[in-house]
């Protein structure tokens, strides 16, 4: 494997600025999306003002505010730390805030007797849209199983020396010496505010700017991806049933938001 990874050249690692460059894992098809999850939110919100309308609300918003505004934190991280040279120059292991707003309600905000009927009404649009699904057995299987694939995957001799080697490249540079990419990510000293952000000071983007080098200078990345991709194919076929049911009950969710979105 790490073979044909070097083969690849340096022309195949310089492509590989986010996660989804390295391609897709064998779980994938079993997990929630981004897009269902926007999808869910649109139907969701539909549902919730048809039942708000039945309880006395009529033109109840379909993206109200609270009565009273809650802290709302946003989290931007990635499987193998960061990737993009460029982002780590300028952010460290941070964003860009411009590019991450706090998602907040545009709608207008509820009144409190709206407020007193919401609850229920988001019950019940929940329970519309997991509507034939065993919520114990199969729902979101592959998120469950994926903690014990990560631990598999975080033992394999390949990945740790892969690791080792990324360290000493990283420690050669004038900086710390990180047991792993995960580790340079959440190091504690770059401060990291309520939302998430980093304070991006000249010392975090250096060592981001080495951690992103070293990266690909030993495909770290590539290889790492690679190991999960074979432990989540193992996983799959050793559990095959379950994911299989799985994915059944994620088509289920799926037709029940576009059977609410239709409506």
């Amino acid at each position: 494997m790490l073979a044909a990874i070097c083969a690849s050249g340096p022309e195949h690692a310089a492509v590989v600025r986010t996660a989804s460059d390295l391609g897709p894992l064998p779980a994938d098809r079993y997990d929630y999306t981004p897009q269902d999850y926007q999808r869910s939110q649109q139907a969701s919100a539909l549902l919730v003002r048809q039942c708000m309308a039945h309880r006395g609300h009529p033109g109840f918003p379909l993206d109200p505010r609270y009565p009273n505004d809650p802290i709302i934190a946003t989290a931007v991280s990635t499987d193998y730390g960061v990737l993009d040279p460029d982002i780590a120059r300028r952010w460290g292991y941070g964003w860009n805030p411009a590019e991450h707003p706090g998602s907040r309600p545009e709608g207008r905000r509820m009144t409190d007797e709206e407020y007193a009927d919401w609850p229920a009404c988001n019950a019940e649009a929940n329970k519309r849209l997991m509507r034939g699904i065993d919520l114990k057995q199969d729902w979101l299987y592959a998120g469950r199983r994926a903690i014990e694939v990560d631990k598999a995957v975080k033992r394999d001799p390949r990945l740790r020396e892969a690791w080792a080697v990324w360290s000493r490249c990283v420690a050669d540079q004038g900086f710390t010496h990180y047991s792993d990419p995960a580790a340079a990510y959440t190091d504690s000293a770059w401060q990291r505010a309520s939302d998430g952000n980093t304070r991006h000071t000249q010392r975090e983007r250096a060592t981001a700017v080495a951690d992103v080098t070293c990266k690909r200078r030993h495909h770290t990345a590539e290889l790492w991806h690679s190991v999960r991709a074979q432990k989540q194919a193992a996983d799959i076929a050793r559990h095959h049933a379950r994911y299989t049911a799985s994915l059944r009950a994620l088509r289920t969710y799926r037709a029940n938001i576009s059977a609410a979105l239709a409506g």
